[in-house]
């Protein structure tokens, strides 16, 4: 049996507003577009008109502004799992990198990444040779105990961009200690 642990790697994040979402990802996603992964979202909360401001001010090859600009970052809220797998089925089939970015309240990243998990394990012979990372992002402000979400994934990504979540809590541990 294949591992399918292997196959993905979750994230998350936690934004304030929508700017601050699309300031944090776009550079993680201009990094990950010149490797050859293939973006996708899921996303209850659209960004689309954030993300055309902001890439208007940045300076970038206009053919990663235009790569960044094909992704879809209007809201499309796929709940049925028949949906996700289709979009899935259609969108993975030529790249071995594949992020899926889902913004939203915890419910709806909780359906998605339960779907997510279905896909993969219903599809996981014809998934390993890819690398599928799921980044959940969370406002948060809608959640008290950040913790509780942190410890179902492997990776944050803040403006500092991805880190383990062990690194992240071992630099505050020592700067509590240092103080």
């Amino acid at each position: 049996m294949e591992n399918k642990e292997k196959i993905i790697k979750k994230v998350c994040s936690f934004y304030v507003n929508e700017w601050h979402l699309t300031t944090m990802m776009l550079p993680h996603i201009n990094e990950n577009i010149t490797k050859d992964t293939q973006i996708l979202t899921i996303l209850e909360n659209g960004i689309q008109e954030r993300v055309e401001e902001l890439i208007s001010r940045m300076n970038l090859k206009e053919e990663t502004k235009s790569k960044i600009l094909s992704i879809n970052w209007t809201s499309n809220k796929m709940y049925k799992y028949d949906n996700i797998e289709q979009y899935l089925k259609e969108k993975i089939k030529f790249k071995n990198s594949i992020e899926i970015i889902v913004n939203g309240k915890s419910e709806h990243i909780n359906i998605i990444n339960t779907n997510i998990n279905k896909f993969i394990n219903k599809n996981h012979k014809e998934l390993k040779n890819k690398t599928i990372t799921v980044i959940n992002c969370y406002e948060a402000s809608k959640y008290n105990d950040a913790k509780e979400i942190i410890k179902n994934h492997e990776l944050i990504l803040n403006t500092s961009g991805l880190r383990r979540v062990e690194e992240v809590f071992e630099k505050e541990q020592n700067q509590q200690v240092a103080n």
